[in-house]
């Protein structure tokens, strides 16, 4: 198993509160590695939500082929974190030449283009500098999207954030979403590490999905460029939470009957029966098989916690007004906001679906067998 932590804060927090809560919870994954995704970001990045930000691993060749590619599609440096390392790379860590993360002024053809058509455009680019650094080995490309920035290592967790100081101030993010790595099914690659992100929608899971292989199929079928990769069983749950919403229409209180739709017997029973056999049927091919413990984030800064049916990965949520916090264990959550009433704690069964607004002032609880929301 792994370790995940998530939070949204009204005010911007450290990725080193995040890092900190997966060293508490260290007994529980081995250290191979750590992902973070920071949105809804402070600092600098305040005054420039629109710029999109650049962010992954590049040699110095690397930053040369970026930029000139991104000279030719006319886009400018707008602001950039230089991270000076120390020479020496801690045990474990393996020595990188740049880590970057860079914000850019949108090409000037591009004013007045629809936020789709934006979107498109976004990915397009982020894909084929992934394609270009896999050709060459010369960058690794983890997003490239507005107010959004991720970081991946292999290493300890505490290790790499301490190595790359992202306790800087202008790494402060009012959402933070942490992975820490055990390594159990594949090679290390940092495409595998969670979070995984595509246009605005972000989740990492603990767990496995054995049905992967249809789910991915699937997916690829759709012909939309972005479900690609798979490096990771993991990946198709952010796929998927972006096909819901894009290609079918529908809110964040379907994404269970999508990946764990319910049972004959309690589907029939449901207000909403008709739609969501329909659903059922032409969305079987998403059935996950877990177990699994998934935690995301949407567009709009809102935050969210699933559980499959067998429900043998622990999470649980708590937090107050202002500051609410998702994690693998209790010890996690207790490190970050430990003066919250505890007694309002939750730990979501089979049939939950957890929602943290974007205005962070309280905790949703959605049911499976609750009425749904349907597009018109």
């Amino acid at each position: 198993m792994c370790r995940l932590f998530a939070l949204t804060s009204d005010t911007p927090l450290s990725p080193m509160v995040a890092i900190e809560a997966l060293e508490i919870m260290k007994e529980g994954h081995d250290g191979s590695g750590v992902g973070l995704l920071l949105r809804d970001l402070g600092g600098p990045f305040e005054e420039m939500k629109d710029a999109p930000i650049l962010s992954g691993i590049f040699t110095e060749k690397g930053i040369k082929r970026l930029d000139a590619f991104m000279m030719d599609v006319g886009f400018m440096t707008k602001y950039k974190i230089s991270i000076k390392l120390p020479k020496t790379a801690p045990a474990g860590i393996p020595k990188r030449e740049i880590y970057l993360v860079r914000a850019y002024e949108y090409p000037e053809e591009w004013e007045g283009l629809s936020q789709a058509i934006l979107n498109q455009r976004l990915m397009k680019i982020r894909l084929e500098l992934r394609e270009m650094g896999v050709e060459k080995q010369d960058m690794i490309v983890f997003s490239f999207w507005p107010d959004v920035i991720m970081i991946k290592e292999i290493g300890d967790p505490m290790a790499v954030g301490k190595y790359l100081q992202l306790g800087r101030k202008d790494l402060h993010a009012r959402i933070i979403m942490a992975q820490g790595r055990q390594n159990t099914n594949y090679a290390i690659n940092l495409y595998a590490c969670h979070p995984f992100f595509i246009q605005g929608y972000s989740t990492m899971t603990n767990g496995e999905n054995t049905a992967f292989i249809p789910i991915k199929e699937f997916l690829m079928s759709r012909g939309f460029p972005g479900y690609t990769g798979f490096q990771s069983d993991s990946e198709i749950f952010t796929h998927i939470l972006h096909y819901m919403f894009n290609s079918l229409g529908l809110g964040l209180e379907a994404y269970k009957h999508i990946i764990t739709p319910l049972q004959t017997e309690a589907l029939m029973q449901h207000p909403d029966a008709e739609f969501l056999k329909n659903l059922k049927q032409s969305c079987r091919r998403l059935i996950i098989d877990g177990p699994n413990c998934v935690m995301g984030s949407l567009p709009d800064n809102t935050m969210f916690m699933v559980q499959d049916r067998k429900k043998l990965r622990p999470g649980v949520v708590g937090g107050r007004p202002g500051l609410y916090a998702f994690s693998s264990e209790i010890c996690g959550l207790d490190s970050v906001i430990p003066d919250r009433n505890k007694s309002k704690d939750f730990q979501p069964m089979h049939l939950d679906t957890i929602i943290i607004g974007p205005d962070r002032q309280e905790l949703k609880i959605c049911y499976q067998t609750d009425p749904l929301p349907l597009p018109h």
